[in-house]
């Protein structure tokens, strides 16, 4: 038998094993997406550009982008993104996760940017500085308004062991700053003898560590609602033209999808220093996380599955990769868009969103589970979310407590469904197996 033919019959193995589970796969479609996969492996440019579209990113980024949402992604990452500065700041805005992979995960719960910043300034304090700035003043021009509302910022590291609302919070840890902090300009913590310590914002620029914004935004015309961050690798580049990242390390661009094609200049400049090797790290550094989501008590199977799929179609395992994309197309993985949004949900219905928005949202999510749940879960899982709608209405009012107790019940049931859900599945290819196997082993 040619390697063609054996590639041919174990493509063939994979689709009757799903159909066999119940999964239905495009056999034209499937062997397409793999001849694309195969053909961008072989190109030995790394970088794909879409003219058309104005997007940029990995190769086989570009091939999973669903482009049909692309004005809606500029339009909010406008909201979340940092605005460049001629001569001082300048960025690069992308798509990144699921919402990058549109063709693949079909439910995504949120919406994660992922933005390259860089500083040039003539010391590494005054980037810093800067960023730091820069970050708040973001923070404040979209603070909260009918649309959008901030959730948190993380800025600065904590120096020394703190204490926070009664809370040990150890040295080298992120700052978390809620928005009422980020406004006044400081937090109250204490220290570790219980003294009162006041926290500036400038503290941050002693080590910006984790920049991260994030926000809810209400989608009024789609009736939804949404959890969009905005995931910050700042660099600094002083007069001597050399680049350094402000935490340490330059992340690697193998899930991002760029949406400024003016933008290119500056990812030309960074990726200079993304070196080859940096693929073996971040497919180990998705391994790692594999095995803590495999972990007795705090298995996650819908996460595993999707790392395992970026593995998979970076290291040449397509034909793995493609058995798992289908998965995520099925109606039952709507479940995962669910689990997010009942997040969403619980940060909108506690911060003031729009209520006719968030009932349409809760509506959806209720006949979304009617759809693919039976029995005794879906009975559960409605009727806390029926009582929650039923709060945001304001047909009946209920406590905080009542609030937060429906909201973790709903989330159980349904983390509980899209653990049996991707367990079931993963199992079934004995390569996927085997791989969690050895990963369990390690």
């Amino acid at each position: 038998m040619s390697n063609t033919d054996k590639k041919q019959d174990e493509i063939k193995q994979i689709i009757e094993a799903a159909r066999r589970l119940g999964v239905e796969i495009d056999e034209q479609k499937a062997i397409e997406w793999l001849n694309k996969m195969a053909a961008a492996q072989a190109s030995k440019e790394d970088l794909a550009i879409d003219e058309e579209k104005g997007i940029y990113g990995h190769k086989i980024n570009i091939i999973d982008f669903d482009a049909d949402d692309l004005e809606r992604y500029r339009r909010i990452a406008n909201i979340v993104g940092i605005p460049d500065t001629e001569g001082v700041v300048e960025t690069a805005i992308s798509l990144s996760g699921s919402a990058a992979q549109g063709k693949v995960q079909r439910y995504p719960g949120d919406l994660d940017y992922f933005e390259r910043v860089n500083i040039i300034a003539p010391t590494r304090e005054e980037a810093c500085r800067i960023i730091g700035e820069v970050m708040r003043k973001k923070a404040l021009d979209y603070f909260s308004s009918p649309t959008y509302l901030l959730i948190e910022v993380k800025w600065g590291t904590f120096l020394t062991n703190v204490k926070k609302d009664g809370k040990l919070i150890k040295a080298g840890a992120p700052i978390s700053w809620a928005p009422h902090e980020v406004k006044q300009g400081y937090m109250m913590v204490e220290d570790e003898n219980g003294n009162p310590l006041k926290i500036e914002w400038s503290y941050g620029e002693k080590d910006p560590g984790w920049c991260k914004l994030d926000w809810v935004i209400a989608e009024k015309d789609a009736g939804r609602v949404v959890n969009v961050s905005n995931m910050l690798d700042v660099t600094w580049e002083g007069p001597d033209g050399k680049i350094i990242p402000l935490d340490g390390y330059l992340d690697p661009y193998f899930q991002e999808v760029y949406l400024e094609r003016e933008s290119v200049p500056l990812f030309t400049k960074l990726k200079e220093y993304l070196t080859p090797e940096k693929l073996n790290s971040y497919v180990e550094a998705l391994k790692g996380e594999v095995k803590k989501y495999l972990k007795k008590g705090h298995e996650n199977y819908g996460k595993v599955a999707k790392r395992l799929y970026n593995i998979f179609r970076l290291t040449g395992a397509h034909k793995e990769a493609m058995f798992i994309r289908e998965l995520f197309d099925e109606p039952a993985a709507a479940l995962y868009q669910v689990w997010s949004l009942i997040d969403t949900l619980d940060d909108s219905g506690k911060m003031g969103v729009d209520k006719e928005v968030l009932t349409k949202q809760i509506t959806e999510l209720i006949k979304q589970v009617i759809k693919v749940t039976e029995g005794e879960e879906e009975s559960k899982i409605v009727d806390a979310l029926m009582k929650l709608r039923d709060d945001i209405t304001g047909v009946k009012d209920i406590s905080d407590e009542e609030w937060d107790k429906l909201i973790s019940e709903s989330r159980y049931h349904v983390v509980k469904l899209v653990n049996n859900y991707f367990y079931s599945k993963l199992k079934v290819i004995p390569q996927i197996e085997e791989f969690l196997k050895q990963l369990q082993q390690e």
